[in-house]
């Protein structure tokens, strides 16, 4: 009996990995891979942690992520942002934490809000942000601009080239800069 046991769930167990390998493929690469964008200025330490979706050949903008709508700024996971110090953010204060990172895009402009709420996935059931605008601490628009490369994944990183501290978005031929400015309480 206690043999037949065994070989009943031995052939379970080794139709439950044939499943998981063949059927659910998770072995199989994301089409949207977690990335991590970072960067360290003297004391301060800034890091974005999302997921990439891939253009493959799509419409983007105003077709795959609506314009006039709140989107994830990625893929899966909601997008965080992570800042040791206080920032300044169009003269709007960010007090130093982990956010989740949540964007409107629109034809010319984008609105960018720092959401305090930590979610674990991006959208419901529904494909719906769950993001809650209760949790806003702040909200800003900067424009939006035409590149003239396509960017197949989007990709979020930090610009310092110039000294001004930027955080990048750019995904299809679009390109979005956030000016980020340490705080500092003497210069307010």
């Amino acid at each position: 009996m206690l043999k037949r046991l065994l070989i009943v769930l031995s052939i379970i167990a080794l139709g439950l990995l044939i499943y998981t390998v063949f059927v659910e493929n998770i072995f199989a690469p994301r089409l949207s891979p977690k990335d991590t964008a970072k960067i360290t200025l003297n004391d301060l330490d800034l890091k974005v942690e999302y997921n990439r979706p891939s253009k493959r050949e799509r419409d983007i903008f105003g077709a795959l992520v609506p314009f006039n709508k709140v989107w994830r700024t990625g893929a899966n996971e909601a997008t965080t942002f992570q800042c040791n110090q206080d920032l300044m953010i169009d003269g709007i204060l960010l007090k130093k934490g982990k956010y989740t990172l949540w964007t409107v895009p629109m034809e010319n402009t984008w609105k960018i809000m720092f959401n305090s709420k930590q979610y674990q996935w991006g959208v419901d059931e529904k494909m719906q942000p769950l993001w809650d605008p209760n949790y806003d601490v702040l909200e800003t628009e900067v424009a939006s601009q035409t590149i003239d490369e396509v960017v197949e994944k989007f990709t979020i990183a930090f610009d310092n080239k110039t000294g001004n501290l930027k955080l990048t978005m750019a995904w299809d031929t679009t390109l979005v800069e956030l000016p980020l400015k340490v705080y500092d309480p003497s210069n307010p």
